[in-house]
């Protein structure tokens, strides 16, 4: 393998300077490449966990060295080049200590071995129209040993040829009048695979289709997590029609997830989804995002393709299915905004974006296929000084403007939790309902709400209906829709996400009430594969896991932990509540070997027998150990006040600590407090606004010199007070 750090980059031993001090930064300071592994090390100041993002497609943790606690220190990471060829790039990636949002450096590339190899279709041409057997010309690198083609999604069959130069024939009499998706993939030499742009064509009398707007109220966000379940497990439809029976419209997530890829490996499963939801009256948009990971940088040129590459993987797959197993939109969550260099880059990211939106379209509209178009907004894109006045197709708007002239719809991410007032959901949409009617476009603005928990990220907790609950929210949705009812824009209202509404009850606290389930007569499955667990540090351990099934949905997965070998799960030894089929367990302790068992939960609670166990050993530090050894919440003067005690694990002294956490439930503050030498801090949230509820607090984060938290070990996590 040829592996080399690209000079136009970073030199192997060349430093980059910390930027000045006055702002939370992250760099990369050197890559060594050798046998296979690039070792990369950095800086990091005013942050931290600290990640790599790697070309786009991969979030790889560094281990970091903080020995002041004070948030700056050094990171390092060796990166197996494994699975990657040709040019990648690298970012560091950081949490900023005091807002919580991301902090990037400067990228470097790499070069790893030989580049992957090419393939493209060169006839026929985008729309052209066939009649009569055709030929389809194909160009692949010169080392390509096989080169194959379908046609709508059908079975792969190999082209001849050599030296780069392969053709097969088309005929249309096969498929009859329909418009067509022809892709082609190539082998190379050294067994990698590569897939080319896919071409579209009218079959016959086929003509393309145009999308008619619809109506989306309620709309709801659906990700990986529980799609997935939606469609690998049938009993998961009847929690969806149980739990959320208002729902008319699901965006459903499609990346791949675990190993498994909806649009390719369960396109059986993923029709009868569309059929059953079709059949129910439900609209199913797929939602995609820059076919990246983080999903915001499919904006950027170097990723574009990607983003087109998602689009086009939707548009294959509704060719390749009966008019009642498609697809009926698109829902695109591609936010470069997140990006620290899209307010000072104006306008170069914001052309770039819409560049990429605009190539998704004309994917859509080369395919005929009638799918609806609606990138996902903030509710800012209008008023912010980084998306207004930009000039784009000879014509100068804000950004919200721009997207919604080439979308069929938008959904803005309107996240308040309050209807009314100037900082209000209706005075945040008011703008760009007013455009849509202005340009002629009904049905195209759809108005998100927030249910998430989402105070320990950078937002402040006014966004989200999380605390006051579903009796509140919809009493608030009421005055959004009056407002609106008389505008041929409104398309309705979008909820995020599926599981934070099935978790939302009417209000927190002794009276509360949440979403019913369907009946349910068995406990799941165990997990498919057993737990696979790998020691990233000292304190962190990584599991994955094979699916478990139920008759109605499995819930979570129960990660149980215990020092000794043949341990028996019960409430003594559950670690952790997981959704999906991955969890990281922190906050452990060095040098000891852990085992693992994994139990599946359904929605009624019943629990499906565990999993084989599996024992890892963390790493060794010279670090301490320090623990929250007692917590107490209680209520008074309007706010909830939290009281909680830091201690070394194994000597129980108290340890002076900053400690930063948020109040949960009926509040949601984020709050940093300095625990004194006695150990005890003392914070308060905002001002409660139930006449009753319930409050706990959880620790997010806590910084000690020449100490770590070990989180796996305190006590009073879940206190609570409700009244």
């Amino acid at each position: 393998m040829i592996l080399m750090v690209a000079a136009l980059a970073l030199a192997a031993t060349m430093a980059i300077p910390v930027p000045a001090a006055e702002g939370p930064a992250v760099t990369i300071d050197s890559a060594v490449a050798e046998h296979g592994v690039v070792r990369l090390v950095g800086r990091f100041t005013g942050a931290y966990d600290v990640t790599l993002v790697v070309d786009g497609r991969r979030i790889e943790r560094v281990r970091t060295k903080d020995d002041n606690a004070d948030d700056s220190g050094s990171w390092s990471h060796e990166f197996d080049t494994g699975g990657l060829d040709g040019e990648v790039e690298i970012y560091a990636k950081a949490t900023n200590a005091a807002t919580r949002y991301g902090v990037w450096s400067a990228p470097v590339q790499i070069r790893v071995g030989d580049p992957a190899p090419r393939v493209g279709i060169t006839e026929p041409a985008d729309g052209a129209r066939l009649t009569q057997p055709t030929p389809v010309r194909i160009s692949a690198s010169a080392d390509a040993r096989v080169v194959r083609v379908r046609i709508n999604g059908g079975p792969w069959r190999r082209a001849a040829g050599a030296h780069g130069r392969f053709v097969t024939l088309i005929n249309p009499g096969q498929y009859g009048d329909v418009m067509a998706s022809i892709e082609a993939e190539v082998v190379g030499a050294d067994g990698d695979t590569t897939r080319s742009a896919t071409r579209y064509v009218a079959l016959g009398k086929a003509s393309p289709q145009r999308p008619a707007p619809h109506k989306q109220d309620r709309a709801i966000w659906m990700w990986e997590q529980a799609s997935y379940n939606l469609v690998l497990n049938p009993g998961s439809r009847r929690l969806l029609e149980t739990a959320v029976p208002e729902v008319t419209t699901l965006y459903l997530g499609v990346d791949t997830y675990a190993g498994r890829d909806l649009l390719e490996d369960a396109r059986q499963e993923l029709r009868d989804v569309l059929a059953w939801a079709h059949g129910r009256g439900m609209k199913v948009h797929a939602t995609v995002a820059g076919g990246t990971r983080p999903p915001y940088l499919g904006a950027l040129p170097r990723y574009r393709d990607r983003a087109v590459g998602e689009m086009e993987r939707v548009l294959n797959y509704n060719l390749s299915s009966k008019p009642e197993e498609r697809f009926d939109g698109i829902n695109v969550d591609i936010e470069p905004y997140s990006l620290p260099w899209f307010g000072t880059a104006k306008p170069e990211v914001q052309i770039q974006w819409l560049d990429t939106l605009r190539a998704m379209i004309r994917r859509r509209d080369a395919s005929g296929q009638p799918l609806l178009f609606g990138p996902a907004v903030p509710r800012w894109l209008d008023t912010s000084a980084c998306c207004t006045g930009i000039s784009y197709g000879g014509a100068t708007r804000s950004m919200a403007e721009h997207i919604q002239a080439m979308s069929d719809y938008i959904a803005i991410m309107d996240y308040r939790d309050q209807a009314l007032g100037s900082a209000g959901i209706v005075a945040h949409a008011a703008t760009e309902l007013a455009f849509a009617e202005r340009i002629g476009k009904p049905l195209s603005v759809v108005v998100g709400v927030e249910t998430l928990d989402i105070a320990s990220s950078g937002d402040p907790s006014s966004i989200t209906f999380r605390e006051e609950g579903r009796t509140f929210m919809e009493a608030e949705l009421g005055q959004v829709y009056q407002a609106f009812a008389a505008s041929p824009a409104f398309a309705g209202v979008a909820m995020h996400h599926y599981d934070s509404i099935r978790a939302l009850p009417t209000v927190w606290g002794p009276s509360a009430e949440f979403p019913p389930i369907p009946a349910d007569s068995a406990p799941p499955s165990g997990v498919a594969t057993p737990p696979v667990a790998m020691a990233f540090d000292h304190a962190s351990v990584d599991l994955s896991y094979g699916r478990a099934s139920d008759d109605t949905e499995v819930e979570a997965y129960e990660v149980h932990r215990s020092t000794e070998a043949g341990f028996t799960p019960g409430p003594e030894t559950m670690a952790a509540r997981a959704r999906g089929l991955a969890h990281t367990d922190v906050g452990l302790l060095p040098g000891t070997t852990y085992h693992y068992r994994i139990v599946p939960v359904d929605v009624a609670g019943r629990r499906g027998p565990a999993s084989a166990p599996v024992a890892v050993t963390t790493a060794a530090t010279n670090l301490r150990p320090v623990v929250v050894r007692s917590m107490a919440v209680t209520r008074a003067g309007g706010v909830a006040r939290v009281r909680l005690r830091v201690t070394d694990l194994r000597t129980g002294e108290p340890v002076a600590a900053t400690v930063r956490g948020r109040f949960t439930l009926s509040a949601g503050r984020y709050v940093t407090v300095l625990a004194g030498a006695d150990g005890w801090a003392t914070a308060d949230s905002e001002t409660l606004k139930q006449s009753s509820g319930e409050v706990g607090f959880l620790v997010h984060r806590m910084s000690v010199p020449g100490g770590y938290w070990a989180a796996a070990y305190d006590r009073d996590r879940d206190i609570t007070y409700r009244w």
